[in-house]
């Protein structure tokens, strides 16, 4: 299926136990306040934006954009960049359309759907590198996250950049605390990834880069940046 802005899309249809459709049920109803609740507890995310500092004529994408709105406070942030977004779940998606349209940005935004563990940004959005991919928040909801990394940084041009925010281990929080948010993410199916800084520093090992990680609030999220040669 393709839309007003050529973007390909699927049919809707799921296989049984299906991934996406996981993610369809989770976010059919959640899309609609999923931006005003998610503020208050998804931290690092301006904070990531920030670290994009996307040159002029830079092509940026973000593997599971969701709802789009860190696509669209990145594009006020870099007016002269080109964006792109895709998520697994088409109900996302109708919601990133509709938060772009508002936002007046359709022009600069191109999303469609996709697999972050394997997809084709040629075929998706006739692109083939890209300056800067950004991943927020998705990880942790991605069963073979390992795989999105490699995926990711697969497509990140020579001279650019992979930034990674998501649930650290809370290590300098209460236990209580702790305790309380892994029971609460379990409900939705996330699972913050405890060897995070690991991974990823053996991706920009691999793949000739270099890592700068960082725990945020108390650990409560972790940042993490592999920029690779050019």
């Amino acid at each position: 299926m393709t839309d007003r802005d050529g973007a390909t899309h699927s049919s809707g249809a799921h296989s049984p136990g299906s991934h996406d459709g996981l993610m369809d049920a989770i976010y059919r109803n959640q899309r609609h306040i999923y931006d005003a609740t998610r503020k208050y507890y998804l931290l690092g995310r301006d904070r990531l934006i920030a670290g994009l500092d996307a040159p002029d004529e830079a092509k940026v994408l973000e593997a599971a954009c969701g709802t789009g709105r860190n696509l669209v406070v990145a594009a006020r942030r870099y007016p002269k960049a080109r964006f792109y977004g895709f998520d697994i779940s088409e109900e996302m998606l109708k919601q990133a359309r509709r938060n772009i349209d508002r936002a007046g940005l359709s022009d600069r935004i191109t999303v469609a759907q996709g697999d972050a563990t394997d997809f084709d940004a040629e075929a998706l959005f006739g692109v083939a590198g890209f300056d800067r991919i950004f991943i927020s928040y998705s990880l942790s909801m991605i069963p073979p996250w390992r795989a999105a990394i490699a995926e990711a940084l697969a497509h990140v041009s020579p001279g650019g950049s992979l930034h990674v925010v998501d649930f650290g281990q809370q290590e300098r929080l209460p236990g209580w605390f702790r305790a309380g948010l892994h029971a609460w993410l379990a409900k939705f199916h996330v699972e913050p990834r405890a060897d995070l800084e690991a991974v990823l520093r053996e991706a920009a090992d691999e793949a000739g880069g270099t890592l700068s990680f960082d725990a945020l609030y108390r650990d409560y999220a972790r940042y993490g940046v592999i920029r690779r040669r050019v």
